[in-house]
């Protein structure tokens, strides 16, 4: 026998061993997690979907509550955006919430609401890639389809001792085919579970539970002492660091114990959600990257950006800091309390004027749920600390929707949140780009509304003033969930 046929003898034994003992121990050590208690397609479309970046403890709550507010692919597929957005809360990532429902309409309108059975239909699905349609497939339909993500490239790149960058295309393609190689015949939904499993629970990152390992004996990484320097992967560039200045706007008078929210573009970043206004700060002076923009000048800008966008209100004291970190950029947010003011005192438009006072109105708004588009991916990471007291990311957010109940329009009510819906009013007032004949006299040009790039003027802006039990109307990013939950714990005492 050559030496190039005992390699390839003992690889092929290497191969056998692993998935025999693999799925041995995934009989005896298998989580019991909500999707693993039935084959329906569907729910473990959404399970594989929400766990995309999201750990497994995080995910079962959000998994329940989807499935019971909606439980079957047409009931999601005719759902309102917003309310799908609003289960979501909290996940971060909320582009996999729109493809998601996106699909679920393809699932409908082209499979009579089942999820198909057939590698092209599936990978047609908007949002789903290799992994994922291997999950589908394999896992619900026992078909023999590889599913390799990040735990299934680490386990196989040290089992086989792979030292090929697991960044790179080729790479990947190469795992997807030793992974389909060692699916036992009938045995794809439990394999490809159970592979799964040992990367999540005994194959970690950086330390490797070695010695209860099922497959430790044929394990080359380990038998070379380098498991811990496994997988290679080329690092992704840092996200760029940007500083903003946030406005927590606390209103007055018939908006006493209400903040001001503004609504995003229709399409970009965060696209369709709700926030506390906010802009890029300046950079500090000497453009030291980095360095926090002095007190005074951050109010300054802020004063002159409220204005221009055409909120009356007057930034008075630094509140709290707080972080977000997307896939490409950190928000580092400054955020001040910022005090209404009537419009009448301000220097804007007569128009203007006319069209806040209109929005304060009863029965100004726009009707029924904002519908949304989807946009670059946002993640969970979310910080906030305050100064002189603890951090703020405590907060466990609004409570969703009750399933049985109907999504609630919009509309604001006497004594309940104002709007102005793009569109509805003179341009000036909450598009953030001035007055009809330019910004105030001496606030050195105009400041876009949504300048990260993230959408037109005309795409969104449209502002409401909420309490905290109106929260549960409107989708936020962590981030501003959490600062909102935050104010209104401290308003409580």
């Amino acid at each position: 026998m050559t030496i190039h046929e005992q390699q390839s003898e003992t690889q092929q034994e290497a191969k056998l061993f692993f998935s025999r003992f693999l799925l041995e121990w995934y009989q005896g050590q298998k989580r019991d997690l909500p999707w693993r208690r039935h084959r329906n397609p569907y729910y473990i479309w959404i399970s594989e979907i929400m766990l995309q970046q999201t750990r497994v403890d995080t995910v079962i709550p959000y998994f329940n509550r989807f499935i019971e507010r909606f439980p079957t692919v047409e009931s999601l597929a005719d759902a309102p955006e917003e309310e799908v957005l609003k289960c979501w809360e909290g996940l971060g990532y909320y582009s996999r919430a729109r493809n998601l429902q996106h699909a679920a309409k393809q699932v409908k309108e082209q499979y009579g609401g089942q999820v198909p059975n057939d590698r092209d239909a599936v990978f047609g699905l908007k949002g789903v890639g290799p992994y994922t349609a291997g999950a589908i497939l394999s896992i619900a339909f026992n078909r023999p389809e590889p599913a390799v993500d990040g735990n299934v490239m680490r386990v196989l790149s040290r089992y086989f001792l792979i030292e090929d960058d697991i960044a790179k295309g080729p790479t990947r393609v190469a795992m997807e085919r030793l992974a389909a190689e060692l699916i036992p015949e009938g045995e794809a939904s439990h394999f490809n579970q159970a592979l799964m499993e040992l990367g999540a629970l005994v194959c970690t990152p950086k330390s490797p539970r070695c010695l209860p390992c099922p497959v430790m004996e044929h394990c080359a990484a380990r038998l070379a002492g380098c498991e811990t320097s496994l997988p290679v992967k080329t690092k992704a560039k840092p996200p760029r660091p940007e500083e903003r200045l946030a406005a927590l706007v606390e209103g007055r008078g018939e908006h006493a114990g209400r903040v001001l929210i503004r609504q995003r573009p229709v399409s970009g970043l965060l696209a369709r959600m709700w926030e506390l206004p906010h802009w890029p700060a300046p950079p500090a002076e000497g453009g030291r990257g980095g360095a926090l923009l002095p007190e005074a000048a951050a109010l300054d800008r802020l004063r002159r950006s409220l204005r221009q966008a055409g909120i009356p209100a007057r930034p008075e004291e630094h509140w709290m800091a707080a972080e977000h970190t997307f896939s490409h950029i950190v928000w580092t947010l400054q955020v001040y309390r910022c005090r209404e003011e009537d419009v009448r005192a301000l220097p804007v438009a007569a128009e203007g004027r006319a069209a806040y006072a209109a929005g304060q109105s009863p029965g100004a708004g726009d009707a029924g749920w904002p519908a949304a588009a989807g946009g670059p991916q946002d993640s969970a990471a979310t910080g906030i600390s305050g100064a002189g007291r603890s951090a703020a990311g405590s907060s466990t957010g609004a409570g969703l929707p009750a399933a049985d109940k109907a999504a609630p329009a919009l509309n604001a009510e006497a004594g309940s949140s104002a709007a102005v819906a793009p569109g509805s009013g003179p341009p000036d007032l909450f598009s953030a780009v001035g007055t009809p004949n330019g910004p105030p006299a001496g606030d050195g040009g105009s400041i876009e509304p949504f300048a990260d790039g993230s959408g037109n003027p005309e795409d969104g802006g449209a502002v409401r003033w909420i309490n905290r039990e109106e929260m549960a109307n409107y989708a936020f990013p962590n981030v501003f969930l959490k600062l909102l939950n935050s104010y209104f714990d401290e308003q409580n005492g």
